[in-house]
């Protein structure tokens, strides 16, 4: 890897007004406005690492012919800086996105960054764009870090031999915030989101838009998100578009509750959520493993009771309840079709290490300031 590179700092001339930028913060939604600033790095095989920069946010000017266009050679992270009560600003485990970003690299035959180049990126930003930073559970700065090629060329037999890594950041708060919504989900049986030896485990773009059909079909069919299948058999429950699942299975002979979640086979995301329940989950006195489920015993487990809630979980959404299945061959209830106990509990739990309200036993709070 290069060595860690330098960043210069640019502040903007004509950063968004006070009143305007407070407006924002009041109702962000979800990726619909940005922050006064970005931070941009170089890659070439020439000068590895250079020409760190944080900088006013603005366009970026790219030839027809970038390799980016053409190849998909792209991809992506995505994570949060949280406003704690007690007025800290914080990171939640960035190390894993640092880690994760660095797998997706090595799987695009794209160049690794330093972990520590990784953090000090984010934390410049952070540090610059605190006041983006909104208050209050479901509220937060969504960070999405990304790396393109920039070769100008159609030759496709190698890769890119220069890169721009840009990091942006997004007053969020998604689904409304507030108590969550429980879902309704559509089971795809015509769409395959990625099989083994594909990309699927990893952040890239070229994962997403291929989903698009499958999901605008979802939504077709009333439903809020789409359920993704195996690819060899369209049996066995895999992941929901952008987050991952949960299965809450009913306590047996005083035993405790179980949470299971799909195991990672190569072909769906590990998501820093996703692993951080599976660690939280015996503090709450549940058993948590990872395991398979099909779409057979999904339905059959729900109308013995035995299944008793369904979650889906990522960085966007933190933790939120999926209250219905539709598929081709029917519908079925999850429970009573509301928030199950077990999800709002390890939803509060989680979210009360991330706004500090709670110790956090895990050391996964980094502080930035």
């Amino acid at each position: 890897m290069s060595a860690s590179p330098h960043f210069e700092i640019r502040p903007s001339d004509h950063p968004v007004p006070d009143a305007e930028r407070e407006a924002v913060l009041a109702s962000p939604g979800f990726g619909e406005h940005f922050t006064d600033h970005m931070v941009t790095l170089r890659w070439s095989a020439e000068h590895g690492w250079h020409d760190g920069c944080l900088e006013p946010y603005g366009p970026l000017s790219l030839d027809p012919a970038t390799v980016v266009f053409h190849y998909a050679q792209e991809f992506f992270e995505g994570m949060k800086a949280y406003r704690q009560e007690s007025g800290a600003i914080v990171l939640f485990r960035p190390m894993e996105n640092a880690a994760r970003f660095n797998r997706t690299a090595r799987r695009l035959a794209m160049p690794e960054l330093p972990e520590d180049t990784f953090i000090r990126m984010l934390e410049l930003l952070i540090a610059q764009e605190r006041s983006w930073v909104p208050s209050g559970d479901g509220y937060s700065l969504y960070l999405r870090p990304f790396m393109i090629a920039t070769q100008r060329g159609l030759g496709f037999t190698l890769p890119s031999r220069s890169y721009l890594l840009c990091a942006i950041a997004s007053p969020a708060t998604y689904l409304g915030g507030g108590a969550p919504k429980p879902l309704s989900v559509w089971l795809s049986e015509d769409y395959t989101r990625a099989a083994p030896g594909g990309t699927g485990e990893v952040k890239a773009a070229c994962n997403y838009a291929p989903a698009f059909a499958a999901q605008r079909h979802a939504v077709s069919q009333g439903c809020d998100q789409v359920v993704w299948l195996d690819a060899a058999e369209h049996v066995w429950v895999e992941e929901m578009g952008g987050m991952n699942l949960f299965f809450v299975y009913a306590a047996k002979d005083c035993g405790r509750p179980r949470i299971m979640t799909p195991a990672l086979t190569g072909t769906l995301l590990p998501g820093v959520t996703r692993d951080s329940l599976l660690q939280l989950a015996p503090t709450l006195a549940l058993d948590a493993e990872e395991g398979r489920i099909s779409v057979g015993q999904w339905r059959r487990q729900c109308e013995s009771g035995e299944l008793t809630e369904v979650f889906a979980c990522g960085t966007a959404a933190t933790v939120v309840p999926v209250g219905k299945v539709r598929s081709a061959s029917g519908d079925w209830l999850v429970g009573d079709g509301e928030a199950g106990p077990v999800t709002l509990r390890l939803r509060e739990a989680l979210m009360g290490i991330q706004y500090g309200r709670d110790p956090d036993p895990f050391t996964w709070i980094h502080k930035v300031c």
